[in-house]
């Protein structure tokens, strides 16, 4: 499982010219699942996700969480995380998790999130979305299971 975290200002998504999620300083975060993916690997994303300190302190460190400063998410589902590009100039996508795997643990996830901080909003699952954001820092993160399980 992977998590592209952006710290943002604010972010939407729309489908069919259509806001169905937007929010103000939170974070925007990618979702990518594979097929070995399972609920005890998206616990500890989202509690890493949850506690991550990237948001500034009064003296300007990066000391406060999601809940310290009452952040609000986003989550988008993105099978594209798991291209792979060593062969030829069109990805593959064999490392990626089967839709129906894929698409309940998103729905997990954003249960699991929603547990916990107030405004959660979310994509549309295997929908063409457009994304917009104002990304803070710039800050992104990558979170891989593959490293922190």
């Amino acid at each position: 499982m992977r998590f592209i975290i952006q710290r943002v200002t604010h972010a939407e998504v729309c489908v069919h010219q259509k806001t169905i999620g937007k929010i103000e300083k939170g974070f925007l975060v990618f979702i990518g699942i594979r097929q070995e993916d399972n609920q005890e690997i998206a616990d500890k994303l989202i509690r890493k996700l949850i506690n991550l300190r990237i948001f500034e302190d009064e003296h300007g460190k990066t000391n406060l969480s999601l809940q310290d400063v009452s952040g609000e998410l986003l989550l988008i589902s993105q099978f594209t995380l798991y291209a792979d590009c060593k062969k030829g100039n069109r990805p593959s996508f064999t490392r990626a998790g089967d839709p129906v795997l894929a698409n309940a643990l998103y729905e997990y996830i954003i249960a699991e999130c929603r547990k916990q901080i107030p405004n959660v909003q979310t994509g549309s699952f295997g929908a063409d979305m457009k994304i917009s954001l104002l990304n803070d820092g710039p800050f992104t993160i990558f979170l891989d299971s593959e490293e922190i399980c």
